[in-house]
């Protein structure tokens, strides 16, 4: 059959997404030849291959997207094949004056989540994992096109694992900006300093000290400032009527309710009434606050929504989060 080309132009959510690796799975699926890049105005590609793959390239783009991608509008152009020998992932072009959406940060997938809690994996309990199905994106960028250059993560350079990782095709973290391990991305401390200073006089160790450390003052009543993705917020155990009240003293917060972040959404049950719509919106990637009635047994201090009978409940939605939420030493 004769070959054909195409030029397509797509915008919407399709960087940081993983959209890439799936156009080039897609065209070695269909024995497609051209490329595909990024630029500040979407994505762009060429394609050559026969008339009948074309055509279910060009549908496939829209119907069989990745998770976190969104397509807002799709320009197929017919153009003379251009005699490719193979389908590439080229660099990036930026576009002067271009505009283009980013994916919001998006709560840890099962994947990063299994591989958190995996002795055998190489990131094992690294509070930063993440991969093109979630993570940081949004609060991470500078500038477009969305590249790992033009983001917060640029001064870390990649391991040859992680590396490797990034530039394969085929691998989740093709690409993925934020990609990061214990050897290479950001780490985790623990800063302890008087109140009003600004400034910690004490610095724990990074890693697992700084994070029994954390959940331990969480325990005993103590307040902590978590950095989460987009800015801080501030943790105490909801169970212990004391610390919620010199939380509330210190925020002026005199009856506004709290939100209550717990591991998952047995714990959810233990506290609220569930049906399963709730169930499903709490495990979304979103991770909401889903406002539930209260069970009459539940532990949750009055404090923490005075005078209402329901509860903002949420999730976990980083690494960090999971890792916190875990029991501290010598508490039950």
């Amino acid at each position: 059959m004769p070959t054909s080309g195409v030029r397509i132009h797509i915008t919407g959510v399709v960087q940081g997404v993983g959209f890439r690796p799936f156009v080039y799975g897609l065209a070695q699926r269909l024995e497609l030849t051209g490329w595909v890049r990024n630029t500040s105005a979407g994505v762009d590609i060429e394609a050559d291959g026969s008339p009948e793959a074309l055509r279910r390239f060009a549908a496939a783009l829209e119907s069989e997207i990745p998770p976190l991608a969104r397509v807002d509008a799709i320009e197929v152009s017919d153009r003379p094949p251009d005699g490719f020998v193979a389908f590439e992932i080229v660099h990036s072009a930026p576009i002067a004056g271009a505009f283009q959406p980013i994916s919001p940060d998006v709560s840890i997938c099962d994947d990063c989540w299994g591989e958190l809690f995996d002795p055998a994996d190489r990131r094992y309990r690294y509070p930063f994992i993440n991969c093109t199905n979630c993570g940081p994106r949004f609060t991470i960028i500078q500038d477009i096109p969305y590249d790992r250059p033009l983001t917060t993560m640029a001064p870390f350079t990649m391991c040859p694992a992680c590396a490797a990782e990034y530039q394969d095709p085929l691998d989740r973290r093709f690409h993925a900006q934020p990609v990061a391990c214990p050897e290479c991305g950001p780490h985790v401390w623990l800063e302890i300093g008087e109140r009003g200073t600004g400034s910690g006089d004490l610095i724990w160790p990074e890693g697992e000290e700084a994070l029994s450390a954390a959940r331990r003052m969480l325990a005993e009543g103590k307040i902590v400032a978590v950095k989460g993705l987009g800015g801080f917020h501030l943790a105490c155990d909801a169970t212990n009527a004391e610390a919620v009240s010199e939380l509330r003293r210190r925020k002026l917060r005199v009856d506004k309710p709290f939100a209550v972040m717990v591991p998952d959404v047995d714990a959810a049950a233990q506290h609220c009434l569930l049906v399963e719509s709730e169930r499903l919106l709490l495990n979304s990637r979103q991770r909401p606050i889903v406002i539930l009635y209260r069970q009459p047994d539940s532990t949750i201090v009055a404090e923490v929504a005075p005078g209402q009978d329901s509860l903002g409940i949420m999730l976990p939605y980083t690494p960090l989060h999971y890792l916190l939420l875990e029991p501290a030493p010598g508490f039950p």
